[in-house]
């Protein structure tokens, strides 16, 4: 099969390898001729469509024809354009879908003093200020000894802030740094400071609320003579305190998973994202629950969101959210279409509604109970909405503040990041899950070749996030790749 035709009321087919002129294919039916050379992942046109008229893709308008453009023509960003602007209104229609009926499931997990689950026991180091970066960077490597029985590993977190900020800013950094300290997958952490920075230890330890004093200690660097010693002796506590946890039984109906794209080609609305709805579809009928962030990368399919909002209150949220992202693309000077990037564009994808058609397919068919602000804490089981951009290590930073226990990371380039929580690389493509085997975790591209279905690849994800849940080890976790990156909008003093 060369071509698949996503959707009946679709005008155009996307291919599954390279097409040649001249070459005769068949979608669902209609026979046509490739009038030039198709790369995979790009779209043919399945009519003639005249300048204006609308190109249709997982049965949404996803583009205008920016000219006149035959049937077995080429469809992408020289011929097509954007049909988006900054202004939109919505009207709540409610709409339900079933959920798929699954048998109960279990892994092995961590329980938390206060209740909660994790699916890692570690001891982790959260930087205050960037200052510190490099005395964390040597607690670390002088620590590792630290490192046995049930602790999983000993990490430290570096970025710019916590100095020099302002208002919003310095607002932002503490709540995301906050909600880093909380996270359960984190048994001991280590929060350490310089002394003079702006976001001093005493805010910080006002934004945590109510801690575990065995759980989180505090180091000023600046009120010690030796910094390291005293940091050393700080973990061995942490050290002590975390080994007490040990892996138990616990049922899938508390995994908290978060769900991103990266690097989408002309496959990702095909087959990784929407194996990753089916996934979420599961993990919610189980009782879990699921994250989806990237408000940019909603723009254009926001709708199909919409309508699955429970109730009028989590829609009116939802609305709010896309449009104070749109406000924020518009007080900054940009439009709310820049975007796919070049890689995207190269992989098939033509505009921002063709991207977002294809990244919300992730969202599965599940009704959104709740729609969070930045960093904020998921509180409902089932799906839920997170503000956030879509960079990747910005919107996985703010999943893993959000609470996830891991990161369903679906790709068609291929990248080697991760965030803090484990992070589960899904290629759109058997190619590319072949040729990055140091990066991707799982393959999705055996859905194009037709190899197992959508429904099948969803339950093959759940055995395998139940794994790693259970222990086994990403690919970025067994590499080193872990990395935060916090959201800023203001200046730096």
């Amino acid at each position: 099969m060369k071509l698949i035709h996503i959707h009946p009321r679709d005008n155009v087919a996307v291919a599954l390898e390279e097409i040649r002129a001249g070459e005769q294919l068949n979608a669902d039916g209609v026979d046509i001729t490739a009038a030039e050379d198709i790369p995979r992942g790009h779209k043919i046109a399945l009519s003639d469509l005249a300048a204006g008229d609308p190109v249709i893709k997982y049965g949404n308008t996803i583009a205008l024809a920016a000219q006149a453009i035959g049937a077995g023509s080429w469809v992408h960003t020289h011929n097509a354009k954007t049909g988006l602007s900054e202004d939109a209104s919505y009207v709540y229609e409610h709409k339900t879908y079933p959920l798929p009926e699954t048998a109960a499931r279990t892994w092995r997990g961590y329980r938390r003093r206060d209740g909660r689950a994790a699916i890692r026991n570690e001891i982790w180091i959260i930087p205050i200020v960037g200052c510190v970066n490099g005395i964390a960077k040597q607690l670390v490597e002088a620590n590792q000894d630290l490192v046995r029985g049930s602790i999983d590993g000993l990490y430290y977190y570096p970025h710019p802030f916590g100095c020099s900020q302002l208002g919003d800013d310095l607002a932002q950094t503490k709540k995301l740094l906050a909600a880093l300290v909380r996270h359960p997958n984190a048994g001991g952490v280590l929060c350490l400071g310089l002394g003079c920075e702006n976001l001093t230890l005493e805010m910080f330890r006002e934004a945590l609320g109510n801690y575990d004093p065995e759980r989180v200690r505090f180091l000023t660097t600046q009120e010690v003579e030796d910094e390291l010693e005293a940091g050393t002796e700080l973990l061995k506590e942490l050290a002590a305190y975390a080994g007490q946890f040990t892996r138990e039984e616990l049922p899938a109906s508390e995994l908290v998973v978060g769900m991103k794209c990266g690097g989408s080609d002309g496959l990702s609305g095909i087959t990784a994202n929407p194996a990753v709805g089916r996934f979420s579809d599961l993990l919610i009928a189980l009782g879990g629950s699921t994250v989806l962030t990237e408000v940019p990368e909603m723009f254009g399919a926001e709708n199909i969101l919409f309508s699955r909002c429970e109730n009028q209150a989590v829609f009116d949220k939802a609305v709010r959210m896309v449009n104070d992202f749109k406000k924020y693309f518009v007080d900054h000077g940009q439009v709310v279409y820049e975007n796919p990037s070049p890689g995207n564009k190269a992989g098939g994808i033509t505009t921002l509604e063709d991207k977002s058609c294809g990244c919300v397919q992730k969202g599965g068919s599940a009704q959104i109970v709740d729609v969070l602000s930045y960093a904020e804490p998921v509180t409902k089981k089932g799906l839920n909405l997170l503000s956030g951009p879509g960079n990747d290590l910005v919107s996985a930073t703010d999943l893993t503040a959000a609470g996830v226990h891991l990161i369903l990371f679906t790709t068609g380039r291929g990248t080697p990041f991760g965030a803090p929580a484990p992070t589960i690389k899904i290629s759109t493509s058997t190619a590319l899950y072949e040729k990055k085997r140091g990066w991707i975790d799982f393959n999705a591209g055996t859905v194009a070749e037709g190899r197992e279905t959508l429904d099948e690849a969803g339950e093959r994800l759940l055995d395998y996030v139940l794994r790693v849940a259970g222990g086994e080890k990403t690919l970025a976790e067994k590499h080193g790749c872990r990395e935060i990156s916090i959201f800023k909008d203001g200046v730096v003093l």
